[in-house]
């Protein structure tokens, strides 16, 4: 069993994850329109036909602006909570489909399981996505580290987790004072140092790929971060996952393998 996962773009401006198995796929969040979703599949191989349902974190716009004008065109339940659909305003019709923590859903071969975090949202949740024995978590927008967090990101095999923040640049940067206690205060947003200090205390040994994710434009910089993680990765690769554009596809399996990136004018679709 495998998992094929690309970031489709990841920060404040938007974040949307694909993960998926050789039949079907999921997408977390839609936080890009669905004209630029669909570029970047395209530009992947990645087939819309291939998505089965879209799972929404939280009702913040940079993980729910895209997601009714793509559910609608493609037909997708949207699983939501009540209250996330309540707060976000969304109109999705009979394409609501409701989940709860730690319930774990079943889309085709991908089991999808959702659990409670620390976010300043009205219901917000994490997933990880599983094939078989293959497991890639969605970890981002947290505002600690909780129980929760610990117990998923220990088993799983690549993750997609938050490194939002250096704490000098936030400190020395330009936010103003109650924006910058709101991203450190402990409902907003992992530093790099929280994030690493929980890489290095529970990552397993099979994970390996770490995305790092939804870095901050202006007080963050991806060269640091990814050298940071770089040094205590212990055979994980380490990826930035941008604002600006998608990652490649990555095969996760029992063990590390490439990245896919399709050739220039590939036409195939391949997943």
């Amino acid at each position: 069993m495998s998992l094929f996962v690309a970031s489709l773009n990841s920060g404040s401006n938007g974040n949307c994850y694909y993960i998926g198995n050789e039949q079907e796929a999921v997408l977390i969040d839609a936080g890009i329109s669905c004209r630029e979703t669909e570029t970047r599949m395209a530009r992947l191989g990645l087939s819309m036909r291939k998505v089965k349902a879209i799972f929404i974190s939280h009702e913040h716009s940079d993980h729910i602006r895209g997601v009714t004008v793509l559910a609608k065109k493609y037909q997708l339940p949207v699983y939501i909570t009540p209250l996330t659909l309540q707060y976000g305003g969304l109109r999705l019709d009979d394409l609501v489909a409701e989940f709860m923590a730690e319930q774990t859903i079943s889309i085709g071969g991908l089991l999808i399981t959702a659990f409670a975090k620390i976010h300043d949202a009205a219901h917000p949740h994490s997933f990880t996505v599983a094939c078989g024995d293959i497991k890639v978590g969605v970890f981002t927008d947290l505002g600690a580290v909780c129980e929760n967090l610990i117990q998923h990101f220990q088993q799983c095999h690549a993750a997609f987790l938050e490194a939002n923040y250096d704490e000098e640049m936030l400190d020395s940067g330009s936010y103003p004072y109650h924006l910058k206690r709101r991203i450190r205060g402990g409902m907003g947003h992992l530093s790099n140092k929280q994030a690493l200090a929980l890489f290095i205390d529970y990552k397993p040994a099979y994970m390996s790929h770490l995305f790092l994710s939804h870095l901050s434009k202006d007080n963050n910089d991806p060269a640091l971060v990814h050298n940071l993680f770089n040094t205590h990765a212990r055979g994980a690769e380490v990826i930035v996952a941008s604002r600006y554009h998608e990652t490649a596809v990555y095969h996760i399996s029992g063990a590390s393998a490439p990245a896919y990136a399709p050739l220039a004018g590939l036409q195939t679709t391949l997943f």
